[in-house]
């Protein structure tokens, strides 16, 4: 395949060799399932049929499989069906203890700061720091239950910190440093933390962002927290706190509370696209053993692999990365700018470490492509077998690249899921090809079907996503919403009994499939997700606006990099002058984050609003991405059907200005 060879969507761009399947793990354990279970599976499709059709049978041999310690074994491997589905009820076990299982002396962590510093833990050193934080979080009163809420960039301290938590049977949950005030209240004042750690400030492309006030500000908001800074810059926010080198600075034992199957393990939350965000409680064993098999027999990791993701501590991503230590694996971590001081930063960090399974975004790896990178030219890339995507439609020119330009002889890891579950859905398998623009197959033990408008399966066919099986890292609920109401309605309303996820997926008839994005609106920049509640909270509080649209096109077919509008309503007698445009921009990097700052700001008479008042940002979008006005959305279920107009004649505008540069 030549660099200038045309790629569309189903073409063939690698097969595994027979050497390379028969050394996978994936075959390890279907050989294992042969010896010891008598079940013998040719194809991927036979093996996934049996995972989906005889949850039980698979999950409990799974479990047995990857050896997970169970302190009490469990009365059944599944109770109930979907939203009431209960795995393994009366088993006991912890997540940290599996975490912590490998030798002293292998390499556990491997950290690099953007800055050039350079950490390393072994797992004997790892266990260490985690038996000194916790420690010191007993000393402070955490409990069984207790949430602890962090702050934290990506580096050793803060996985340290998650093992530390979980080992207690407390909970886990984190915010990346970069994001707004608000956004971070937004999440930890609904789960009430018993300790909240954080930086003082962060250093990211080049520049230094100094959080002192900001952790003031969210310190004083969270009055039943104790306060323990991590230092970046300084250490000093100008309130009293504990200095985290103190919080570890007590020698301790090393156990392991056993918590029940589903006991919460850590707080993760939805992108607040209307109200709130939700808090995703999910538990100790259902992560576990879903991040077991993804990793190992889908990812084909293990022990001697070096796993590489960029993800901030707000992204799931970061979570399912440290999963990497249950296999243990080596997992390297980065805080910083992919992009600082160039495109090729993390490629160079992939050749440093022997990299041997990288994970990016679609848009970074579009950026690379559009900055014309060419990786192998560059950097010895031997170790490295396989290359992970998430975070958006990866379209097949993407793909094409990663072949010429990274390495022709890799596994390209598309794959597509979501916090709600921690995990994909839809996932790379070592034993099939892989075609350009398609995600390999359907998880194992994942029972995914296309939906059409009528609830009907569909193959060959664009539909909802739907599981009509219960997963077991699905969440065990929302924190607080006591009956279930929330939890029920966000993915079980639209089809009793079946969870719909909420992207827009095609089977091919091969068993492969297609993510044509999120069929609701989040915001995804750089690996930082944002609902756009959360966003219109901050902008319509000026009191220059009077209402506002917000639409990146990077998250639906096509362009995953794509562009980030701002539409807003003025209030009467004002102008969108260079002034107001300064200022919003300003609110929205000091309030939400740097990365949502809008590309363009346009103002509009009116936003596009449904009878019942929902504003109209997919249809939007998709109008923006040249979809015929008629097939994105209906007039005549909008309260202002000519709302719409502006929307129309900027998208012929954009296609006019496109043609004429071509």
């Amino acid at each position: 395949m030549s660099a200038t060879a045309p790629v569309t969507e189903g073409t063939l761009l690698w097969e595994p060799s027979s050497e390379r399947v028969a050394a996978s793990r994936l075959s390890a354990f279907a050989a294992w399932l042969e010896r010891e279970a008598g079940r013998r599976f040719a194809t991927y499709e036979e093996l996934w049929r049996f995972s989906v059709t005889e949850l039980d049978s698979f999950w409990r041999l799974l479990a047995t499989y990857f050896d997970v310690r169970f302190h009490t074994p469990a009365r059944a491997v599944l109770e109930g069906a979907m939203p009431a589905a209960h795995w393994f009820p009366g088993a006991t076990l912890n997540y940290a203890e599996h975490a912590l299982r490998a030798d002293d002396g292998a390499p556990a962590l491997v950290f690099h700061a953007e800055d050039g510093r350079r950490e390393t833990r072994t797992y004997g050193e790892l266990r260490a720091e985690v038996a000194r934080l916790r420690t010191g979080l007993a000393k402070l009163g955490v409990r069984r239950g207790d949430r602890v809420a962090a702050l934290l960039p990506n580096r050793p301290e803060t996985v340290a910190l998650f093992l530390a938590t979980v080992s207690l049977g407390a909970i886990f949950s984190s915010c990346s440093p970069e994001f707004g005030a608000a956004s971070i209240l937004d999440r930890f004042r609904q789960i009430e933390p018993k300790v909240f750690v954080t930086v003082d400030g962060y250093r990211y492309g080049g520049k230094t962002f100094d959080r002192s006030a900001d952790v003031r500000a969210i310190a004083q908001a969270l009055p039943g927290a104790t306060l323990v800074v991590l230092p970046e810059l300084g250490g000093d926010v100008g309130v009293p706190s504990l200095a985290f080198s103190s919080l570890a600075s007590e020698s301790g034992p090393l156990e392991f509370e056993p918590v029940p199957f589903e006991h919460p393990l850590w707080i993760l939350y939805s992108s607040g696209t209307t109200g709130l965000p939700k808090p995703i409680v999910q538990g100790h064993g259902g992560i576990l053993l879903e991040h077991l098999k993804a990793l190992a027999l889908h990812g084909d990791l293990g022990q001697g692999d070096r796993f590489f993701w960029y993800s901030t501590t707000g992204w799931m991503m970061w979570n399912y990365l440290v999963s990497g230590l249950c296999l243990g694996a080596t997992v390297v971590l980065y805080d910083g700018s992919p992009a600082h001081p160039g495109m090729d930063r993390l490629w160079k960090l992939a050749e440093a470490e022997g990299v041997t399974y990288f994970g990016a975004s679609a848009p970074f790896l579009l950026a690379c492509k559009k900055a014309k990178l060419v990786p192998r030219e560059r950097h010895e890339l031997g170790a490295l077998r396989a290359i992970g995507t998430t975070g958006a439609p990866l379209p097949a020119d993407g793909f094409a690249w990663v072949y010429d330009a990274v390495k022709r002889d890799l596994l390209l890891a598309s794959v597509s899921g979501g916090t709600d579950v921690c995990t994909a859905f839809v996932l790379s398998c070592p034993w099939l090809p892989v075609h350009a623009g398609e995600i390999q197959c359907r998880g194992l033990g994942a029972k995914i079907e296309a939906y059409d408008v009528n609830g009907h399966a569909v193959v060959g066919e664009v539909g909802e996503l739907v599981l009509t099986e219960p997963l077991p890292s699905m969440p065990v609920g929302f924190w607080g919403d006591t009956d279930g109401a929330r939890f029920r309605d966000s993915y079980f309303s639209t089809y009793p009994g079946v969870w719909r996820h909420g992207d827009w997926i095609k089977l091919t008839e091969r068993g492969s499939c297609v993510i044509y994005g999120r069929s609701d609106s989040t915001l995804n920049r750089g690996g930082v997700r944002m609902g756009t509640s959360e966003f219109y909270r901050v902008i319509e509080a000026l009191p220059e606006i009077a209402d506002s649209l917000v639409v990146d096109t990077g998250s639906l077919e096509g362009d995953a990099v794509g562009k980030l509008w701002l539409f807003i309503v003025l209030t009467p007698g004002t102008l969108l002058d260079p002034e107001l445009e300064r200022r919003i921009k300003a609110t929205v990097r000091r309030d939400l984050s740097p990365r949502h700052v809008p590309d363009t700001i346009v103002a509009v008479r009116a936003v596009p609003r449904t009878l019942n008042g929902k504003k109209l940002e997919v249809p939007v979008k998709r109008i923006l991405l040249g979809t015929p006005v008629e097939k994105a959305a209906s007039r005549d279920t909008l309260a202002d059907p000519s709302a719409l107009d502006a929307f129309v004649e900027l998208a012929l505008a954009e296609k006019t200005a496109t043609t004429r540069g071509a």
